[in-house]
């Protein structure tokens, strides 16, 4: 099902655009440098196609001849045609090696180009290229270019091109008509029902790569690439045949989806914690662009990216148009991550566009809080993620939780358990209930809560009578009891808050903590008065008065609270601490 719709994008894509996605036996890859040649072959002039500046140049995207696999100690025996790196173009040596290796990897690529033209001659641009390597001159008067330098010590890749073309030689015509032929060609292992067509076809032997990032180069999602992977006696392959037709298209749009452009415009791509996620539809919709910019972190360009996208699908029903009517139209979202030498697929979801709109505002109506001013009113899964990471790094977001999270809200599943342990364990940790930290706990619980237990709200709920959510409320109320009493106009406050002291002892065992708390805080409500803070200390004696009123009268302080009740206990914490200041600004 996922080869198969990612065979079908291809079809439409490249009905649509023909120039969007790579022709058979061609891929899309970054070229760096192209070497400009007169017909006769005599070096005209080093182009640098790079773009960006400094650090982050990159080559330019170019349809050029498809590559393969080179691994291991044979890896010099594989070149690319009229395109490669400047190890086998020119055959510049790698750090310590000896010149015949590199001469080996030179003479490679030269052979390549005459293996799919026997007689240069038919092109001019490749009997260019071919009279190029023949001249005895070439190379020194490569070594006197400017570029040379930068071409000797990057990465990039290398191509020619003809000093009155604008296409590099590899994109010419009949190079697109021999590879085209090579490609019906190749007999694979033999003509067998495709697995994705239906219809007997050339079953591709080895499929091309489609690299995520963190991932080798040469990962593959359909790999039977060891003798170790046959059964029945069938080799590559023959053992779950992809005819090479179906395994090109395949390859080519997921690559397109992975690619550099999709990943830079925030089209169809996104980066769910070490997952990567591509999103298509089966015909054109708006929620195609749009999904990664509804879950994404919106560029330092345009910040607002994400609350416009959120807010037109919001705004979807209200006029009745698409995404949140179209139920004709098939959605896919697959998610992929790096495994050792191949690619794991980490969640795979097909849905109407109306059911995958329905679950994506279901998903933000469960993490709506109440927030401060400066925060933005959507949160990117990014964001969530990090909130549940230790020092707030991208690096220490568990594995798997990304894709997890990504597959609970595309189907509307209660979200994984370690999501809320996250967030709970890092609120403990640091001692700081943030934002992002409470929406998740809110979100996480309302969709595992019982029938008997009551819904968190979005703001402070005076009527919620569970215990851990009225013992949060009166933590911060204790807290700030007794940040009345101690501050000054000089001294902002004490080195350490009850808080800092015994929030997780508070949320986990109230038994421990709270009595002591409840016996200090006369002592706190008295010196705050005798201060200047009169008003501040009737407040806060009302406020535990009206919760300490609905707490029972019977072992008000639990031993333990679980994983649940410590989310609780962190959500009324967050909503009076949010309602206090809320009302001492209106006021």
């Amino acid at each position: 099902m996922i080869l198969q719709s990612l065979a079908s994008y291809y079809d439409r894509k490249r009905e649509l655009d023909p120039h969007e996605l790579p022709p058979p036996g061609y891929e899309e890859n970054a070229i760096s440098f192209v070497v400009v040649l007169d017909l006769d072959g005599r070096l005209v002039n080093l182009e640098d196609w790079r773009e960006g500046e400094g650090k982050r140049k990159h080559g330019k995207a170019q349809f050029v001849p498809q590559s393969k696999d080179r691994t291991g100690k044979d890896s010099w025996k594989t070149a690319f045609l009229l395109w490669d790196h400047p190890r086998y173009v020119f055959g510049v040596p790698k750090d310590g090696e000896d010149r015949e290796t590199s001469q080996s990897r030179l003479e490679t690529f030269r052979r390549r180009i005459k293996q799919s033209f026997p007689d240069p001659s038919v092109d001019n641009g490749v009997n260019a290229v071919v009279r190029f390597y023949d001249r005895t001159d070439a190379f020194s008067q490569l070594h006197e270019s400017a570029l040379w330098p930068q071409v000797e010590e990057g990465n990039g890749n290398v191509s020619f091109r003809l000093r009155d073309s604008t296409e590099l030689v590899c994109q010419s015509t009949k190079v697109r008509e021999t590879l085209a032929g090579e490609f019906k060609m190749d007999s694979g292992v033999g003509v067998r029902q495709c697995l994705i067509s239906g219809h007997p076809e050339t079953i591709e032997r080895l499929h091309p790569a489609t690299p995520i990032p963190d991932s080798k180069s040469t990962a593959k999602i359909h790999s039977f690439n060891l003798p170790a992977f046959n059964s029945y006696g069938k080799e590559q392959g023959a053992n779950a045949p992809v005819g090479k037709r179906a395994s090109f298209a395949y390859t080519s749009a997921l690559n397109y989806l992975l690619g550099t452009r999709n990943r830079q415009n925030h089209k169809q791509y996104l980066r769910v914690g070490d997952a990567s996620a591509v999103f298509w539809a089966d015909r054109s919709s708006a929620l195609e662009d749009n999904c990664a910019d509804i879950f994404d972190e919106p560029s330092k360009d345009d910040p607002d990216l994400n609350a416009r996208a959120i807010k037109a699908l919001y705004e979807a029903p209200r006029h009745g148009v698409a995404p949140i009517k179209d139920n004709q139209t098939r959605f896919y979202v697959l998610g992929l991550g790096p495994n050792a030498a191949r690619i794991a697929i980490r969640f795979w979801h097909v849905g109407t566009v109306a059911e995958l709109a329905k679950n994506i505002l279901k998903h933000f109506d469960d993490l709506a809080i109440v927030r401060p001013s400066f925060e933005k009113p959507h949160l990117s899964l990014f964001r969530l993620l990090l909130a549940t990471a230790a020092q707030g790094k991208r690096e220490n977001i568990p594995p798997n939780l990304g894709g997890e999270v990504m597959r609970a809200i595309l189907e509307c599943l209660p979200y994984p358990v370690t999501l809320l342990q996250g967030a709970v364990r890092r609120i403990r940790a640091e001692q700081e209930v943030s934002y992002p930290r409470a929406a998740i706990v809110k979100a996480c619980l309302n969709r595992i809560r019982q029938i008997h237990e009551k819904e968190l709200t979005m703001s402070l709920d005076e009527d919620n009578t569970d215990v851990a959510y009225l013992l949060g409320r009166l933590f911060f109320v204790l807290e700030e009891a007794q940040w009345a009493a101690h501050s000054t106009k000089t001294n902002p406050g004490t080195n350490s808050t009850i808080r800092d002291r015994f929030y997780g002892a508070a949320s986990a065992t109230p038994i421990t903590v709270f009595p002591q708390l409840l016996r200090l805080y006369p002592h706190h409500i008295s010196k705050a008065a005798k201060s200047g803070r009169k008003g501040i200390a009737v407040c806060l004696e009302k406020l535990v008065d009206g919760i300490t009123t609905k707490l029972p009268a019977k072992n008000p302080f639990p031993s333990y609270m679980a994983v649940s009740e410590q989310g609780r206990f962190a959500v009324g914490y967050y909503h009076q601490r949010h309602d206090f200041f809320s009302s001492n600004q209106s006021a």
